[in-house]
């Protein structure tokens, strides 16, 4: 059974220092996501409105959870269906929740 995968914006980063030496004037936290931010993967898939390169990034996680892939890595989550992963900005990184939705959520 395919499975559906909720995807939850857990925290904006901002490295100043990096900004500061390498970005564009005025360069904030992404534009893109807001911490709380829910975006549900249905079967693996991108979400229409999820950034192209966060999903480019963590994609590949969000389709196994989807089609029954449980834990990864035993040095890594803890917790049972679910990823902790970012997007590949490295001046304004954004870190993203993603986890098995159960029947009925």
């Amino acid at each position: 059974m395919v499975r559906d995968v909720k995807i939850t914006v857990l925290k904006t980063i901002f490295n100043e220092d990096l900004a500061k030496d390498y970005g564009v004037p005025n360069l904030g936290t992404c534009p893109c996501n807001k911490v709380g931010q829910v975006y549900i993967s249905k079967a693996g898939l991108k979400p229409d409105d999820l950034c192209d390169d966060a999903w480019e990034a963590f994609g590949r996680f969000v389709f196994a959870l989807a089609h029954g892939v449980n834990e990864f890595f035993p040095d890594w989550v803890d917790v049972p269906k679910t990823t902790i992963n970012c997007c590949n900005d490295g001046i304004r990184p954004v870190i993203f929740k993603c986890e098995v939705l159960e029947e009925g959520e």
